[in-house]
């Protein structure tokens, strides 16, 4: 990168942050530091929930993957958006309708106070020790484009690159400072403005890669056979369809996406927000996955894990290559800041609140929750430093097809079933921890039952089909507890009747209106972003002309927003 491309990408973190703090005076109530108030457009959080889900992890994980493998990385990628089109239908209106303002409120109702602890503690330390692999994942990408002169304080010695611990160290220190600023709303403003700047990067970098390899039948004659194959190795139709059904667990019980159902004004919006993650998903990673793909027959012999950035920096101007880097920063800090904030609020409310002082005032509620913030952001960054010495790519995999069904589906569970209580939630986590165990460290890579020898054919078909056993373990073994606790039960759970209490409650409630403060402020940023642009087409004389589209895409952009905005705000007082 040149210096050009330091100075934009400083430039966008300093107007990140600048603008979470706009959002600084909203914080009044907890509510509004973790709730946003219930005034969410439904579009934002839509927008929010999809970033939630993205990361410099795609880049690096899925981008690695369609290096290597091809086509089945974009097969892969829209199985979340058909599992968020089905929340969309089944879940994410159901959630708004309970009258609660977190997901940890309704597992009280629902199940108890034992189960919340368990979640606040165990979910959220391992949730944000996981958002920890992100941060590395990031500093991974921008390191590789940051030489630094031999001896340099802030180089890695083994590579001369920038440093990837101490770049992990400022991002993290980066996502506590918006977190800690401005609350959900200026998570929920950034993950709108990050959306549209890397959406309009990769729009760009699509058709100059695949120009850059020759064309599509010079790319399909350079890369190797099967490349083009929707399925690949280990990730099988099995794994995909695995895949899909852990990931509606995922977003339809994840407390980070149940935030943003509950977040808007109406059930109706709640629905509408996760049909527009889910139908974005159907195309977008086309857009994100094509870049590593046509690299291929670039460089064959490039590390996987930065094949995406190398495709950036083979086809962008510098600039626009700076402004890739800083949506990515963006993009992973939107990421964390979304968890850091659900978990800061659930040890506000569930573990200082509830346990600690029951008669706190509000301010003291928003002043515990950033302090929670602070301390949980060390968390991420240990997560940062300790993750790759596992393996990033194996990590992320395997965490969530192995934990996430025993920790989610009994939250689904419980929102549609009257029988099922406290006894069928611990009995699916402890029982899914513990095949999870087995399989991980029993009956694979050399584990401590590998040397049984009846046990022999299945440690071979476990090796063999290590994909779709990770995936049965943590989605057919949790359902089949349930199913079996929901026949064997009987009559009502008394958490329905609590849950159902609530929701009458709701039902009474005015409908809120949703703010149009995000809208106005993501149009504005995105005015700045293309005056930037238009002064790097001055200083960058050859690539000009495509820097000056981008601006004005850009500026188009933030004036529809804004004159939308303002067409509603006119409707309204009328």
């Amino acid at each position: 990168m040149t210096g050009v491309d330091y100075t934009v990408i400083l430039l966008y973190v300093c107007g990140i942050v600048a603008a979470g703090m706009v959002f600084a005076g909203k914080m009044k109530n907890s509510k509004e530091m973790f709730s946003a108030g219930g005034q969410s457009p439904w579009w934002v959080s839509g927008l929010s929930g999809y970033m939630t889900q993205f990361s410099a992890g795609t880049f690096v994980v899925w981008g690695g993957i369609a290096y290597r493998y091809g086509l089945v990385a974009i097969v892969i990628n829209l199985g979340y958006g058909v599992a968020a089109l089905l929340v969309g239908r089944f879940v994410a209106g159901r959630w708004k309708t309970l009258g609660v303002d977190s997901a940890s409120e309704f597992l009280n109702l629902r199940f108890g106070g034992s189960v919340v602890q368990f979640y606040t503690w165990f979910k959220g330390v391992a949730t944000l020790f996981t958002m920890g692999g992100g941060v590395y994942a990031l500093s991974k990408i921008v390191c590789a484009l940051a030489p630094l002169p031999e001896g340099h304080i802030l180089a890695d010695a083994a590579t001369g690159q920038l440093s990837v611990t101490y770049t992990s160290i400022a991002l993290c220190a980066l996502v506590v400072v918006i977190t800690f600023v401005g609350g959900l709303w200026a998570v929920l403003m950034t993950d709108v403005l990050q959306f549209i700047i890397i959406t309009v990067s990769v729009v760009f970098v699509a058709p100059l890669i695949l120009l850059e390899a020759g064309g599509w039948s010079s790319f399909l004659e350079r890369v190797p056979d099967g490349f083009t194959s929707p399925v690949a190795a280990d990730f099988t139709w099995w794994f995909v369809t695995g895949w899909m059904i852990v990931n509606f667990f995922n977003i339809g019980a994840e407390w980070t996406f149940v935030q943003r159902y509950l977040c808007v004004p109406s059930v109706k919006d709640a629905r509408a927000s996760a049909y527009l993650f889910g139908g974005l998903y159907l195309f977008t990673p086309i857009l994100w996955m094509l870049p590593p793909i046509v690299y291929r027959a670039l460089d064959s012999n490039a590390d996987s894990e930065q094949a995406y950035i190398l495709a950036c920096q083979a086809v962008l101007p510098a600039g626009m290559m700076g402004l890739m880097v800083a949506a990515m920063v963006s993009a992973t800090a939107s990421m964390a800041t979304t968890r850091l904030n659900v978990f800061a609020g659930a040890f506000t409310t569930e573990v200082y609140h509830r346990v600690v002082n029951q008669v706190a005032s509000e301010g003291r509620l928003v002043f515990v929750g950033r302090v929670a913030t602070v301390v949980l952001g060390g968390i991420v960054l240990a997560g940062a430093l300790l993750i790759p010495k596992y393996g990033y790519t194996s990590f992320i995999i395997e965490i969530n097809t192995l934990l996430n069904g025993p920790l989610l589906l009994p939250t689904l569970w419980g929102l549609f079933s009257k029988k099922v209580g406290l006894r069928a939630v611990w009995v699916t986590i402890l029982a899914g921890f513990f095949t999870a165990f087995i399989v991980k460290f029993g009956l694979s890579n050399n584990g401590f039952l590998t040397g049984v020898v009846a046990l022999n054919p299945l440690v071979e078909f476990i090796a063999d089909n290590k994909r779709i056993v990770d995936l049965a373990a943590g989605i057919v073994f949790p359902i089949a507890i349930l199913l079996t606790i929901e026949f064997a039960s009987k009559g009502e759970h008394p958490g329905w009747s609590r849950v159902g209490a609530r929701q009458g409650a709701f039902r009474e409630e005015p409908m809120l209106k949703s703010s149009p403060l995000p809208a106005k402020m993501v149009a504005v940023s995105l005015w700045v972003v293309a005056v930037v642009m238009i002064a790097l087409s001055g200083l960058n004389r050859e690539e000009a002309v495509l820097l000056a589209i981008l601006a004005l895409v850009l500026a188009v952009i933030g004036a529809g927003i804004y004159y939308f905005v303002r067409k509603a705000e006119k409707g309204e007082s009328e």
